[in-house]
C-alpha cells in the first residue's frame, strides 16, 4: 500500500469517525430537547421519554433541524405551551452544546 492509499484511507476512517459523531450528538440534542419539551408541555416518566423519542425519529426525516423544530413548535402549539420560536431555536442551540459535552465525556 503506498503512502498515498494510507493516507486516503485514514481520511476515509476519520471521515467516517465524525460523522458517527455528530450522528450521536445530534441525537443527543434530540433526547434533551425532547425531555426539555415535555416537561413544558406537563409530560414526565415513561411518557417523557416516549415524547424525547418521538423527537429523535424526527430528526430521521429530512436533512437539518428543521423536521425536529416543527414538531417542537407544532406540539406546544397544540399543547399551548407559549415559547417563541426565537427560544426553542437557542434551547436547541444550547442542548447541542449540552450533548457535545456529554459525548466527548464518555469517550
Amino acid at each position: 500500500m503506498s503512502t498515498f492509499d494510507k493516507r486516503e484511507d485514514s481520511f476515509e476512517k476519520k471521515f467516517v469517525h465524525d460523522s458517527e459523531l455528530q450522528f450521536k450528538v445530534a441525537a443527543r440534542r434530540n433526547k434533551l430537547l425532547g425531555l426539555w419539551a415535555a416537561s413544558l408541555m406537563g409530560l414526565s416518566g415513561d411518557a417523557a421519554q416516549t415524547y424525547a423519542k418521538e423527537v429523535v425519529a424526527a430528526d430521521l426525516k429530512e436533512a437539518g433541524d428543521e423536521d425536529v423544530f416543527r414538531k417542537i413548535r407544532g406540539d406546544f402549539d397544540v399543547k399551548g405551551v407559549a415559547q417563541s420560536d426565537h427560544q426553542i431555536r437557542r434551547t436547541m442551540a444550547e442542548l447541542l452544546d449540552e450533548a457535545k459535552t456529554q459525548i466527548h465525556n464518555e469517550a
